[in-house]
């Protein structure tokens, strides 16, 4: 009987750790978030990258990168990248005033996602620069 268990467990150890053989995809940036932090409407292009690279021993295939709306555009790599190499996926921001908080989904062949697919986030602020009005007199200059 104790050989019976200790071959299934064997068995059952060895499926395991084939299950782990494959592309895997790890992400450069902390908790895969990009912070763009506060920024001023037009002097930022709104443009950041994800950078990640194959840990795992196959080729690693982005099928597609999807965000969670309009206003954030992402790009993904065309070709496979192989175990060991690293790829980009690009996202601009239209760069709307106010908060950022967007989502954006990698769906992959990774095998260390659940079905490869990876939550990508942004987020910071959208500040527009203060008008100066020439016409207003300055307050730190002294009236006559």
């Amino acid at each position: 009987m104790k050989k019976i268990f200790t071959f299934i467990a064997i068995i059952t150890f060895g499926f395991a750790s084939q299950a782990q053989s494959g592309a895997k995809i790890e992400f450069k940036d902390k908790d895969n978030t990009i912070d763009y932090g506060t920024v001023t409407k037009d002097s930022d292009n709104g443009i950041r990258t994800f950078e990640f690279t194959n840990t795992g021993d196959a080729p690693l295939i982005i099928k597609d990168v999807k965000s969670s709306c309009g206003c954030t555009v992402p790009t993904k790599p065309t070709e496979a990248i192989l175990p060991g190499k690293t790829g980009k996926i690009d996202v601009k921001y239209n760069m709307n005033p106010g908060p950022i908080r967007k989502t954006i989904t990698v769906e992959s062949n990774a095998v260390n996602y659940e079905g490869g697919m990876v939550p990508l986030k942004i987020k910071g602020t959208v500040v527009v620069p203060e008008e100066v009005n020439m016409m207003e007199k300055k307050k730190s200059l002294p009236s006559n």
